[in-house]
């Protein structure tokens, strides 16, 4: 009994974190590093294949150097999460074929993007198993280095993550006044600041502008700002969260 109990929460935890990763970090090209992170990278790199397949072939090759470096004794269930998460990844993804993000709503997707992985993996680890991954990366570098698991985890995840902020370009979607404008559809009125000012070392300042360019900017950024607001104010009030907002503003 406790063995199949031990089997099913298992399953349960991989297929919570595969659901994760197919329905709400690939659509979004969300590379927060492991083995997802890796193969997001290469399914954009390489858009004939999808997550899923680049799942098994990365985690073919951990569990292959977990076994010279590692050992059996230690790769244990690691072997097995490995492929069943690779397994019901590519299960969901024909399952669920997903061109664009389930919503158009970036945080609520990024939210069950983090969730859902969070609380498969701990659903799996409660148990005493692991996910794979990424891990088996950090067990290596723990037992042939002093690094602790926690530190080579999040370099290891950090080099992804580097990677994948290169190639998928986040910037498209940052904190700009123009980019927020453009996400609203609203009017395309704001330059963005890079387009403004450069980017980098050669930068210019706002100071340097001429001073006929700098009012017009900053006129249209505060009537941008300005309907902004009220956008703001009616998703709030569609959200029933503006009482929320007036108190903590």
């Amino acid at each position: 009994m406790k063995k199949l109990q031990f089997f099913m929460f298992l399953n349960l935890g991989l297929f919570l974190t595969a659901i994760g990763i197919a329905i709400f970090k690939t659509p979004n090209h969300f590379a927060f590093g492991g083995t997802s992170g890796i193969s997001i990278i290469l399914a954009t790199l390489f858009p004939k294949y999808n997550v899923g397949n680049f799942m098994w072939l990365v985690n073919g090759i951990l569990v292959v150097l977990g076994l010279i470096f590692l050992g059996r004794k230690t790769m244990g269930w690691t072997i097995y999460s490995s492929f069943a998460l690779s397994f019901y990844v590519s299960l969901i993804e024909k399952v669920f074929v997903l061109s664009s993000p389930l919503t158009n709503d970036t945080f609520l997707e990024l939210w069950f993007a983090v969730i859902l992985p969070a609380v498969g993996s701990a659903m799996v680890f409660n148990v005493g198993a692991s996910t794979g991954g990424t891990d088996i990366v950090a067990m290596i570098l723990h037992k042939y280095s002093s690094l602790e698991i926690g530190k080579s985890l999040m370099v290891s995840d950090s080099l992804i993550v580097l990677i994948a902020a290169y190639l998928l370009h986040p910037t498209s979607k940052d904190y700009d006044l123009a980019e927020i404008e453009e996400i609203f559809a609203m009017t395309h009125e704001v330059c963005s600041q890079e387009k403004l000012l450069g980017k980098g070392k050669s930068a210019q300042k706002w100071m340097a502008l001429d001073e006929a360019m700098r009012r017009q900017e900053l006129t249209k950024r505060a009537a941008c700002l300005l309907r902004l607001e009220k956008r703001m104010h009616q998703k709030l009030e569609e959200e029933n969260m503006l009482h929320l907002f007036e108190e903590i503003e």
